[in-house]
């Protein structure tokens, strides 16, 4: 007598042809990511972290604090992408029929998913914020300075005048000496005639004695070739700062999004977190 087994109709086939990516998972490991990443990046903004500012004051902060602010922001990058890579592989529909390699292998591939859809995410996010803050602004003016976000300061110092009639307008002439300044950072940096005619315009705002508007210009550019180098230092270690905790995110979501799926399948850790918690527990037991 022969028996022959009977299985569910189209289960197995089902789960063996189902599509190579579930997008319910993904999303919502994406907005888990996402909503995790901008509660420790606002954590940092509130403590002080941060890799760059416009505050005079920050431009004389310790290279330490540029090391820490962006040692935290790839930290919760890895954090951000990991969290959200395990929920992608923990709640993913397990694919049967498959080797445990290719299980992994899509697992790693829906962490990847979420790192993408998140890092797009972040992207329109901030672009919303920087939209509504320029909005909330005063609308700039034709005599706006291009340098006064990082230069305010110097153009400050460099038009102070004890006294001066209430009506007086410097917009023009602070965007004028702002374009000038932004020269001091290059290799020729602000040529002689910029200089004497920074001094002229600087004695005729302030009443200030040639020789005394002299020494003040020489201070106020060679403050100002400082902060233009300390902010273009501030925004390459930003750069590499972001570059690399996306890289490490990455990973993160993928190493997550593994683990995620080895907790579903009821799967021992994987080979690299079982070496790891070796090492941990021989360290602890070594006096």
């Amino acid at each position: 007598m022969t028996v022959e087994l009977v299985t569910s109709p189209g289960l197995d086939d089902r789960d063996a042809g189902s599509r190579y990516l579930q997008w319910t998972p993904v999303i919502a490991g994406a907005f888990a990511a996402t909503a995790l990443s901008l509660i420790l990046v606002t954590f940092a903004a509130t403590v002080g972290l941060g890799v760059s500012s416009t505050a005079p004051t920050w431009r004389d902060a310790s290279i330490a604090l540029w090391l820490l602010s962006g040692f935290y922001l790839i930290l919760q990058a890895i954090l951000s992408f990991g969290f959200g890579g395990y929920i992608a592989g923990r709640i993913r529909r397990p694919t049967l029929a498959v080797e445990p390699d290719e299980a992994e292998t899509r697992d790693g591939l829906h962490g990847q998913a979420v790192w993408a859809l998140a890092v797009m995410l972040g992207a329109i996010l901030a672009g919303l914020v920087g939209a509504a803050a320029l909005s909330r602004s005063s609308p700039p003016s034709a005599n706006a300075s291009t340098a006064e976000p990082v230069l305010s300061y110097e153009l400050d110092r460099l038009y102070r005048a004890p006294r001066r009639p209430a009506n007086v307008d410097l917009r023009s002439e602070r965007a004028e000496a702002g374009r000038i300044l932004l020269t001091a950072s290059g290799h020729e940096g602000v040529s002689a005639d910029d200089r004497t005619y920074l001094i002229q315009q600087v004695a005729a705002a302030t009443g200030l004695a040639p020789a005394d508007a002299e020494k003040r210009v020489d201070t106020v550019i060679a403050n100002a070739k400082t902060a233009l180098t300390r902010s273009r230092r501030s925004t390459i270690f930003l750069a590499f700062s972001l570059a690399a905790s996306l890289l490490l995110g990455a990973a993160a979501a993928w190493a997550g999004a593994v683990s995620g799926g080895r907790h579903r399948d009821g799967a021992p850790l994987p080979e690299w977190m079982t070496h790891s918690n070796r090492w941990e527990r021989r360290r602890m037991m070594t006096p």
